[in-house]
């Protein structure tokens, strides 16, 4: 057996495997547990944190994924372009999204933007009285999304590579019939880079219901403030490792890997009908 195979069983099909195990058990760290069967499932659905959780992620996933991709994309359609310089400024554009959601990055983010920071003294000068974006229950959200939106570096390399196979020819074809930019755009640039938009949206849907680092570092282990940031991921974060109730929370996480499989076999199904594959009968 080839080692990476190895690897693969101990370090991520074998816990997989205990911790659906642990979801049909009322295991706790500390005293154990006995097997309870659907007892852990059915509870998820009657606990107040849960409809909370929700809420927050899924609205956290529908600000995030489509500004970031347009953000990415329009960035990308700037930076096709062949001028001089353009390399710099690619590599610009993509140097935060290595850093951005970082642990690191995240506290500065919360320095800045929290009660008495530097953001909450500038605009103090104006009249503002909020406590910080952060300290505020309606906007503390939005700082989560900006701060996903300053990854858009990868999903813009994605979006630049596919622009870049574009055939210019038929931007030319569309020159000589008097169209104008959007309708090069939508008739030329969107079918022909719908595989790479179906990737990226796919694959950034995908992380935004994983978020977690930056939601712990700004609200902690309660969501603060009053649960405005209460992601899913935190919430079994805080019933496995402050609660112990690593039962109750394996159940948690394998209705979230159940919720987010759903989404991608959707989004593949309706792939099949939206995406455009250069040389294949869509139908």
């Amino acid at each position: 057996m080839a080692p990476w195979l190895i690897g693969t069983a101990v370090l991520t099909i074998g816990p997989m495997l205990w911790s659906l195990y642990l979801s049909f058990t009322d295991y706790h760290l500390i005293r154990g547990g006995d097997f309870v069967g659907l007892a852990n499932y059915t509870a998820i659905f009657d606990d107040p944190m849960f409809a909370r959780a929700v809420k927050v992620t899924l609205l956290y996933v529908v600000l995030a994924v489509p500004i970031k991709l347009v953000a990415s994309l329009a960035v990308a359609m700037l930076l096709a372009q062949n001028r001089r310089g353009m390399g710099f400024y690619r590599a610009a554009f993509y140097m935060p999204s290595l850093i951005a959601m970082s642990v690191g990055i995240a506290i500065v983010w919360k320095a800045l933007f929290s009660q008495n920071g530097p953001q909450d003294k500038f605009m103090s000068m104006f009249g503002w009285d909020g406590g910080g974006f952060i300290g505020n229950p309606s906007v503390s959200i939005v700082m989560l999304v900006l701060l996903s939106v300053w990854t858009f570096g990868a999903p813009m390399v994605i979006f630049l590579a596919g622009l870049m196979q574009v055939p210019q020819e038929l931007y030319e074809a569309a020159d000589v019939d008097g169209a104008s930019k959007w309708e090069k755009f939508k008739n030329i640039t969107i079918p022909m880079l719908s595989p790479v938009i179906f990737f990226n949206v796919l694959m950034e849907t995908v992380h935004a219901f994983q978020l977690f680092g930056p939601a712990y570092i700004i609200g902690g282990d309660s969501g603060a403030p009053a649960w405005s940031t209460l992601f899913y991921t935190v919430r079994i974060y805080t019933l496995a490792f402050t609660d112990f109730r690593m039962g109750y929370a394996s159940a948690w996480a394998w209705v979230l890997v159940l919720a987010v499989g759903i989404v991608t076999l959707i989004m593949f199904r309706a792939a099949g009908q939206l995406v455009y594959y250069a040389g294949e009968d869509n139908k």
